[in-house]
Order: structure tokens, then sequence, then C-alpha cells
């Protein structure tokens, strides 16, 4: 046979099987005679590249990672569906569309709502060419790599086919793949997934291709956006060709002649049946049958008016609270879970549920001993609905936040006006990944290299417990990680190194005190000399500072007054970063743009926003977030909005990038020569 045909038949033949093993879950041969044909494949394809197509069998898995995902338009918007949770709001469903319906009779279908994430499939020429998510309804993101890993998604239909189609549905992640998915992450120490969603979600969003591959995705297809060449009638119909065509279709939907077959049919889903699913649903849709009277129906700006989720009504149980229990964040914030006296509840024992905060447990007075109603919201996550204070017997208790970290033992604080009880311990092991992450940043130290996953594997190796170990890792620390290979170790080591000269209100804004961003913190640097001097602020001195408020003196007082902070601080200065001492004492920062304020606008080539914010501020300029009368310049780059317009109607200078840069050029030598 010629080379040619035999990759062709090769091909057929092995998504033949891909069809019948992932849609049908009928294969008709081995793993190893799959494995075989998947071989052959693979060994003719890397001799001719030249005869590698898209949709491939073994182009399902790409190598390369993706540097973004780009956005896409839907040429149909996917909008989310209107939710009924009673049969009265079904039966009002109904009346609204037969209103609008006149005489003609109205058929429905009822479908299962899987719990996953709606995803856009694009066909042309019947091979698949482009894959997005929901987004905002309007855009999404471009998938395509990722939804090319699920076996279930066809790459190329089968029999006759549109010239360009695009399918709607729904990607998710079978009970039992996600249960060992997140017993191998726990295993590695990571955090197990919240439920079945949030892992498909997170899943199809990877950077690198073979991740998703790896997480058992699956996919069912609901319904047609747009087809180009091929008409549909009703939705049934597209139901059947889909599912002809190459699609994974859920079987259990049904056509219903009216109303009243709709809810007998939403009767037969009980939680028992629901919970024999090998996949999670969160409801059930029932949609208009007719296209035409879909197209009559049309959409409100959120939703279609054709179509209906009914949620199901979540199944309680009486338990009771034997404790609760605190843990801290990774940004520090404490949150209180309840333990439970373990009830059977949807399906699995439930031993916990989270309580949020301490407003939570005050209004709805949980007390510990207390007897309460427990659901899973959406049949997933576990809940206090209400306590049964009829059966109190006088020995509950109130629960109090702790005062101390349980993770750190620094103190714990609450803001007026905030829910959340924090952590101000700088080296607080809970929240020591996202501190340094913060530390390590463009607009604190700018370490170059240092990011989340070495940041994770130096504080899992105990490593680093506070900044100021960054400044005592070495060479043969670093040759022991992952991916780290001397030339990567020695430029993260110049980059330690070279941040330690960094002006020192980078130092104060990389410490992370609450409301200390780096417009406050270069304000703290241009009134105190050193970090030692503001240390020794007091709040009275610091409120008279311009611009610093009674809130934002308050925290810089408490972050300082800890003792857990101040071994950190200790440590930083010992190590030889800047914090004061390497400029002299009495000298000020040039400040050409003082008093004047600037809005950018639009995308500029040469900076981020951040940074030419930051050498804005940097002159003494205030950055502004809208036009108005008090702006002195607006910086226009590509695309800019409607600050624009703002600028010509209030006669506000308008300055171009290459303007932009003429001018700072000139103002960082000559001081305010052009104002």
């Amino acid at each position: 046979m010629e080379l040619r045909q035999r990759i062709e038949e090769l091909r057929r033949v092995i998504e033949h099987h891909n069809y019948c093993y992932y849609v049908l879950d009928a294969p008709e041969i081995t793993d190893a005679e799959y494995d075989a044909l998947m071989r052959e494949l693979q060994s003719l394809e890397e001799a001719h590249p030249e005869l590698i197509t898209p949709d491939s069998p073994t182009q399902r898995v790409g190598g390369e990672l993706l540097a973004a995902f780009a956005t896409v338009e839907h040429p149909v918007p996917l909008l989310s569906l209107a939710n009924a949770f009673t049969e009265e709001e079904l039966l009002h469903f109904d009346r609204r569309v037969r209103d609008l319906a006149g005489a003609e009779k109205v058929e429905y279908v009822l479908e299962l709502k899987i719990d996953g994430l709606a995803v856009a499939l694009t066909y042309e020429g019947g091979t698949f060419v482009r894959g997005a998510t929901r987004g905002d309804g309007y855009r999404g993101e471009d998938i395509t790599a990722n939804l090319k890993t699920i076996r279930s998604l066809p790459l190329h239909l089968r029999g006759e086919y549109p010239r360009v189609l695009e399918v709607r549905g729904e990607v998710f992640m079978p009970i039992e793949a996600y249960r060992s998915l997140n017993a191998a992450r726990e295993e590695r120490g990571e955090e197990p997934f919240a439920n079945p969603r949030n892992a498909a979600a997170g899943s199809v969003r990877q950077l690198e291709p073979r991740i998703a591959a790896s997480r058992s995705l699956d996919i069912f297809v609901y319904g047609i956006g747009i087809s180009r060449g091929r008409e549909f009638h009703t939705h049934s119909e597209a139901l059947a060709y889909l599912q002809g065509a190459g699609f994974k279709v859920n079987r259990h939907y049904v056509l219903c002649q009216d109303i009243g077959e709709v809810l007998a049919a939403v009767r037969q889903w009980d939680p028992q049946r629901r919970r024999d699913l090998p996949y999670g649903i969160d409801g059930l849709v029932v949609k208009v049958n007719s296209l035409a009277l879909q197209e009559r129906l049309g959409t409100t700006a959120k939703s279609p008016r054709w179509a209906i989720a009914y949620k199901f009504p979540a199944e309680q149980m009486v338990t009771t609270v034997k404790d609760i229990i605190v843990s801290v964040g990774r940004t520090g914030v404490l949150t209180p879970t309840a333990v439970l006296e373990p009830v059977r509840l949807a399906g699995s024992t439930v031993g916990r549920a989270g309580l949020h905060n301490l407003d939570y447990i005050r209004e709805k007075d949980i007390r510990l001993g207390d007897q309460v109603i427990v659901q899973k919201a959406g049949d997933v996550i576990p809940e206090v609905v209400a306590v049964l204070p009829e059966r109190r017997t006088g020995k509950e208790r109130e629960f109090e936040m702790p005062g101390r970290c349980p993770a750190c033992g620094a103190e714990v604080v609450r803001l007026p006006g905030e829910a959340a009880y924090r952590c101000t311990g700088l080296a607080c092991p809970a929240q020591l990944q996202e501190s340094l992450f913060h530390f390590a940043s463009r607009d604190a130290m700018a370490i170059d290299g240092l990011g989340p996953s070495l940041i994770k594997q130096l504080v899992k190796r105990g490593l680093v417990k506070s900044p100021a170990d960054l400044y005592r890792l070495t060479r043969d620390d670093l040759l022991g990680l992952e991916r780290m290979g001397e030339k990567s170790a020695a430029n993260l080591l110049t980059a330690i190194e070279a941040s330690k000269d960094k002006p020192w209100d980078r130092l104060l804004f990389g410490l992370g005190i609450r409301f200390v961003g780096s417009r406050v913190a270069r304000i703290l640097a241009d009134h105190f000399p050193n970090l030692q001097a503001l240390m020794a602020a007091g709040e009275e001195e610091l409120k008279a500072i311009p611009e610093i408020g009674p809130k934002v003196a308050a925290s810089i007082r408490r972050f300082f007054a800890e003792p857990q902070n101040q071994l950190v601080i200790k440590g930083l200065e010992e190590a030889g970063v800047n914090s004061g001492g390497k400029e002299e004492q009495g000298e000020t920062r040039s400040q050409p743009l003082a008093g004047k304020a600037f809005v950018l606008t639009g995308t500029l080539a040469g900076f981020t926003r951040s940074e030419a914010k930051e050498l804005l501020e940097g002159l003494g300029a205030q950055v502004q977030g809208s036009v108005s009368a008090k702006t002195d310049y607006v910086v226009v780059g590509a695309n800019p909005g409607s600050k624009l317009d703002k600028a010509r109607e209030l006669g506000i200078p308008v300055l171009t990038e290459e303007e932009f840069e003429v001018m700072l050029a000139e103002w960082q030598s000559f001081g305010t020569s052009r104002l």
C-alpha cells in the first residue's frame, strides 16, 4: 500500500477505535492492538513529517508549552441559563414560552446539566480547528491544544458535515478520576481541588497540554451554535446529528410533548439516581425543541428565553458541631471550620463544613455543641444551613477567634469595617509562599527568576522560612532543586545580591504591610531617613504625614510592634539589604513632577503600565485612574479608551509614548524645564 494511503488508513482506524472506546464505551480491540496501530502511525509520521495533519490522532497531545491563551470572539453568544428551583417556577417558564408561541404546540427537551466547564468547538470542513471557554459569554479563551487531549472529542467529523459547525459542550472530570487526582495531589503535599468542576476547569486552562492530557477529562456536547451548510429544525434533530457525527451526547435526554411530561421526567431524578451517575450533575436543563421558536423567543442580556436550568433541592441532614477549628490561608486570613459528627450526605460522609468568618458564625448563632442542619451546596460543598436552638441543653459555648495565629503565634487583628481576621506575622509558615512572592515581585525587590514554583520548593525543603533567608541561600542549596542548573543558580544568586541595593522604599513595600503600597512606601521613605527611624515613629507622627491616615498609621505601628517581624527585619539588615543606611542622611530625591497629575491610557510599547506608573511616581507625580479637570497630562498608547476623548474635551495636554519618553528623559536630567 502507498505510504500516504497507509497513514490515512491508520488514522481512520485509530479514530474509529477511539470513538468505540471513549464515546460508545464498546471497545472492539485490545489495548495492545490499539497501541501497535498508534506506534506504527507515529513511526511513519516521524519519518515523513510533511504528511502530518492537524487532525491526526498523534496530534492530540502537544509537546510545547503555551505562552498564553488568545481571546476568541463567540459568533453567537454563549450565555448562561436562568435558574428554576421549584416545579412552580418551571410552570411559570412554560407559561411565558406559550404566551409568546401563541397557538403553536411547544415541545421540550430535558437534559442533564453536567457540572463542568462550558466550551465552544469550531469545525471547518469537518476538522476541529478551535475550542474556547465561555468566558463572559461573548469572548472566551482559546484552549484548542488542551481540548485536543480529550479522546472523546472528535478531531474530524464522521459522515456528511456542514462547511462550518460550532458545537457547544461541557468538559467534565469523572468522579473516580477526580478522586484519584486529589489523592495523588495530597500525597505530593499539594492542595486538592475543591470539586470535580474546579478540577476540570483548572485542567483545561493549563499552559502545558500534557498536564491536561493526564487528567482523564471527558466531554458531552449539548447543542449547536452555528451551522453553515446544513439546516436543523429541532434541538432533538441536532442532538441526533451530533451523535452520528462522532460526538459524545449524554444518553439521558428526553423529548417531552408538554410541560407535564417535563415535570414527570424531573421527578425521576431522585438523589439516589443522581449519585449513581459516574459524573457530577447540578440540575436539569429544559429547552424548547423548535429552533424557529427559539429564534423568536430570543435572549435577554444574560440568558436565553427558550431554556432554563432546574436546580435540585439540596439534601439535608442534622448533625452536631463537635468543635470549630481555625486555619490560616496563604494571605494570612483566618478561616473557621466546623468539625461535625460525621453524617452521610449526598453520597459521601461529611465531617466538616466551612464557616467563612466570625460574622457568619454570629449571624447564624452557631455554637460549640449545637445541633445543626447541613447540606451540600450544589451537591458538592458542605455548609451549615441553620441551627436548631430548640435542641440546646445549656452546655453549648460561643466561639471566639484566637488572639494569636495558630500557625505562628503572631498577633491576630481585625480592622474596622472588615470581616476577616488576619495574622500579622511576616514569617508565618501558612502565608510564607505568598509573602515571598510579593517580596520578590517587580515593584518590590525585583528578584528575577524567583517565581512561585521555585519559592514552593524552597519553603517545602525548609531552606527559606522568612524573606531574610533568601540572602543566605548558597549555590549548593539551589543545585539540589528541580530544574535548577549551574547557570540558573548563578543568575538567581546574582539577582538576590543585586536586590540588596534597591532603594529602601522597595524593601518597605516588599514587607507586605497592609495598606502600604508602592506609593505610600515612597512617601514614607521620603519622610524618614531609614527603616529604623520609621519603626520608631509613633501613630501621631505617622498621621501627620500627608496621605497617611489613621488606618494606615495603625497598620504600620501594629506591624512593627510584632516581635516576629522585628527579627525578620534585623535579619535583612544583617544580610546587607538597604534599609536606608546606604543613603546619606538628609538626602532628598529629585521631585520635578511634584504636584503634577498624570493619567495613562492604552497599551504602551516600551513600558508596562506599572513601570510607567513607577517612573512617574519616582519623580513625584501622582498617577490617577480617571481624567478630571485636575489632570495635568494624559499619556496615550495604542488602542486608547474613553480617557483620550475626555482629555480632548477638557483641553488637557496629551502625550504620545514617544513624547512621553523624551520628556521623561528631560525631567530626569533637568528637573522641570518642560513643565
